[in-house]
């Protein structure tokens, strides 16, 4: 009988153990969800502004070209640019939206 005690509190201690772990796992979620949508809201003042200043053929400081060329850098960092999923990483390879938005350009 001491041995199936000995068992079950070995028992519980690894399951403390886990359930540490899973909240160690959920507040590192939760960062990283904050921290996604904060890049995608970057981005999308990027895109935002981009759209604004070639719509509007206004110049400014920009350089011509230099959104264009923020777009691509972003596509090449691994996100998307088009307007399914701007933003979000591209973890499957290229997209053939956001391919397609900059052979349109």
């Amino acid at each position: 009988m001491k041995q199936f005690t000995s068992l079950l509190i070995e028992f519980e201690e690894r399951v403390k153990h886990l359930v540490e772990e899973l909240q160690f796992l959920k507040m590192r979620a939760y960062a990283l969800e904050d921290e996604n949508e904060k890049l995608r809201k970057e981005i999308m003042d990027v895109y935002q502004y981009y759209l604004k200043e070639t719509g509007d053929h206004k110049k400014g400081d920009q350089k011509p070209g230099q959104g264009l060329d923020n777009l691509i850098r972003l596509y090449n960092d691994g996100f998307h640019i088009c307007n399914l999923h701007f933003g979000q990483s591209r973890s499957e390879g290229d997209c053939l939206f956001c391919r397609g938005f900059l052979e349109k350009r």
